[in-house]
């Protein structure tokens, strides 16, 4: 048994939620007329409600307890030190002194890492404002008006989400736009379809890869390049003013055919899915331009400052970790989530999925003890009202407990005749349904109403019926500005980081990424050794072996 749940905390909390699964929240709001006071917290402009929680005064002081025996305070002041507390790869973790807008010394091995972070946004600066005015030219002397980024996993996610979220920053102020394309997957028609929207005289691409030896990132970076020669007759030289490496490896990226003076580095404590404010956010910048980028930084160094300084009875970032694990670890919820009612945070969800489900997704204890209670959640959602057509009913009357975060915006971008009253309206009322249902005398009542006899009433009554008591947090912004995307993103950031702590695992790597990339490897180099010779050997599994067997004779089949 592990030492978190034969903690007296964790017995405390047991012990707790055997009476707390019976609690109606219902009953808590008429017993506290008071409850959505005490069960709120505003800072960096979010304004957070989480009194729809299956939860009281008790219950958030019991989590505290929790959170003090796992020594969260002294964790999150290692991590902010520059420690390496990433401990399989020991390494700092360090994504906060990216945005560390103070300029406050950071150590890391007796070195202040500030200067080198500056240096490279001061790169970043000057190479954006060349693009966006025009100064840069590409090979045939037109200005850039598309840029395409070449990543996948965090130096895709991050910067694809944040774009689209930031799309109304991205003129400038005579109007211009560039238009930002992103290409991850290595299906050939990601990056296809990508190219039939540019023109490659005007497009400049950004590989962006630490290594610069991703598979799928580098494949689908010489065809981009392949791409561009047969537009420039081969002409090689076209490749410096078309593409630019966010990497650190300069032997590999110069030997692509790329200028030196445009490779941004980045360092090893920076973790891919906490990348987007490193070199990373160069696409970003050049979307929205490097005075909102520093917004950006701005935002998520004001939820830094939030998360370092606050106690962790005021503190967002911990109180949404805490509510986390009591239904994940206790209620048993399997997951978690995202409902942003705003269309420009419509890929926040899938951004969130990476941050929290590559970081808590473990099963072994920092000592490499397989742990004993649950991890991370599956997060999961899509924008609202979309999601109220389609999934929200499991959510409503499915027999899965499913914790939901609601944010929105209070001003809409786009203010059209009543759209932002009836998105917000529909946004609170289903916090309200979901946290009240609807009760079989309810039902009943509504149903007499509307003139229906008994036997119909019975027989209908069952379906209409909500148990309602599901949980949610709903988070308010004024508007969506890239200062306050940058605090949505930290504050997510940091609540993971303290449910890892909670939970004794290393957030900060991904071995479970590793295996399935070592093994398509040795798959596709068999894949050549098949079609040569047919009755080659394939050293798998029956089911995998007959599906490469199967691909291979369909595929010959299919060119002849």
């Amino acid at each position: 048994m592990s030492e978190l749940t034969q903690s007296s905390v964790w017995k405390s909390l047991e012990s707790h939620y055997e009476s707390a699964r019976e609690w109606r929240m219902r009953d808590l709001f008429a017993r506290d007329a008071g409850r959505a006071q005490k069960f709120h917290l505003e800072a960096c402009g979010l304004y957070v409600d989480f009194s729809k929680n299956i939860i009281t005064q008790e219950t958030l002081g019991l989590l505290r307890g929790l959170a003090m025996e796992a020594r969260v305070p002294a964790a999150r002041e290692a991590m902010f030190s520059g420690q390496p507390i990433n401990i399989t790869e020991g390494r700092a973790v360090l994504h906060t002194a990216l945005r560390n807008r103070g300029n406050s010394p950071v150590m890391v091995d007796g070195e202040d890492v500030m200067p080198r972070i500056n240096a490279v946004l001061k790169q970043m600066e000057t190479f954006t404002r060349r693009i966006r005015s025009g100064e840069w030219k590409g090979h045939s002397g037109k200005s850039i008006r598309f840029v395409v980024n070449i990543g996948i996993g965090g130096s895709d996610l991050g910067p694809s989400m944040i774009t689209e979220a930031l799309r109304p920053y991205g003129e400038d102020a005579s109007g211009r736009r560039l238009e930002c394309l992103f290409v991850s997957n290595v299906d050939a028609t990601h990056l296809a379809e990508a190219l039939k929207k540019v023109d490659l005289e005007e497009t400049l691409f950004l590989v962006a890869s630490k290594t610069f030896t991703t598979q799928e990132t580098m494949r689908n970076a010489q065809s981009a390049k392949a791409a561009l020669l047969e537009r420039f007759a081969g002409d090689e030289s076209a490749v410096a003013r078309h593409f630019a490496a966010l990497s650190t490896n300069i032997q590999a990226v110069t030997a692509f055919g790329i200028d030196p003076e445009n490779i941004f580095a980045f360092w090893d404590w920076v973790g891919g899915r906490y990348s987007c404010w490193s070199a990373i956010g160069l696409p970003i910048a050049l979307a929205i331009g490097y005075e909102n980028f520093q917004e950006f930084l701005s935002g998520a160094h004001a939820m830094d400052k939030h998360f370092r300084e606050a106690s962790l009875e005021k503190n967002i970032p911990a109180i949404l970790a805490l509510l986390g694990v009591w239904y994940n670890n206790f209620f048993q919820a399997q997951t978690h989530a995202v409902l942003p009612y705003d269309q420009y945070l419509q890929r926040f969800p899938a951004y969130l999925q990476q941050a929290d489900m590559e970081s808590s997704g473990k099963s072994v204890d920092k000592e490499g003890v397989r742990v004993d209670y649950q991890t991370g959640p599956v997060i999961w959602g899509e924008p609202g009202t979309n999601g109220q057509h389609s999934f929200y009913q499991l959510l409503h009357q499915g027999t899965k407990l499913i914790p939901s975060d609601f944010l929105a915006p209070l001003v809409s971008h786009n203010p059209i005749a009543d759209h932002h009253g009836i998105l917000l309206s529909n946004c609170f009322a289903q916090t309200e349904a979901l946290m009240l249902g609807r009760t079989r005398e309810e039902v009943e009542a509504d149903l007499r109403e509307a003139n229906l006899d008994d036997a119909e009433i019975a027989r209908l009554a069952p379906h209409k019926v909500f148990e309602g008591n599901r949980p949610s947090n709903t988070i308010l912004f004024e508007k969506l500005t890239p200062y306050t995307l940058g605090t949505l993103i930290a504050l997510y950031e940091h609540k993971i980081f303290v449910q890892g702590v909670i939970w004794n695992v290393n957030s900060f790597d991904q071995m479970g990424v590793e295996l399935g990339k070592v093994l398509a490897k040795k798959i596709q180099a068999e894949l050549a050794q098949v079609e040569k010779n047919p009755a080659a050997e394939l050293a798998h599994d029956g089911s995998t072996s007959t599906l490469i067997r199967y691909y291979l004779e369909k595929r010959s089949q299919a060119s002849r």
